[in-house]
């Protein structure tokens, strides 16, 4: 886990503000006993989980699309070219949603505010290095190299509401 004390006492806090101010309908759904807790939330989500991110048009159209999510320090982590819409939607419009839904028995839902920032600058270098460790195995030092030449942009979503949900037996 990349949390620390402070980050995962912060997350559960979201939580579980989200879910005191979820509607009846979600309530409903997402029981007490449904819910999953900082602790597990994060044991659950190690490595790339492919998330749906939605941003906002200029004219406030929802728009979105798949892209590989990382959770780190309590957040949604992510990365696309500098060139891609999405990106450029957060850079003016930093409102976002993803969902990592991988079936019927899990889902995490968050709202929040993206900070975009450089992949590649050794200051953000969580991300990067996540990354690294997920693909590396995968394509060998050819990933690393693309990563280096596509020199992308990064997010994290801040987390304002941040619902879970996890069907028990």
């Amino acid at each position: 886990m990349y949390e620390t004390p402070d980050e995962m006492l912060r997350l559960q806090s979201v939580l579980d503000a989200s879910a005191a101010s979820a509607g009846p309908h979600l309530r409903g759904i997402i029981t007490a006993d449904r819910r999953v807790d900082a602790v597990a939330l994060c044991e659950r989500l190690r490595g790339m989980c492919l998330v749906v991110l939605t941003t906002v048009t200029a004219d406030g159209r929802p728009l979105g699309g798949p892209v590989d999510g990382y959770f780190l320090h309590g957040c949604f982590w992510f990365s696309s070219g500098r060139d891609a819409v999405r990106m450029r939607h957060l850079a003016s419009r930093p409102a976002a949603s993803a969902t990592y839904l991988p079936g019927e028995e899990f889902a995490v839902t968050v709202h929040g505010t993206a900070e975009v920032f450089d992949v590649l600058d050794p200051s953000r270098g969580e991300l990067r290095q996540a990354m690294l460790d997920w693909y590396l195995p995968k394509h060998g030092s050819a990933f690393e190299t693309w990563l280096t030449a596509v020199n992308p942009l990064g997010a994290r979503i801040v987390p304002e509401k941040m619902f879970t949900m996890q069907m028990t037996s």
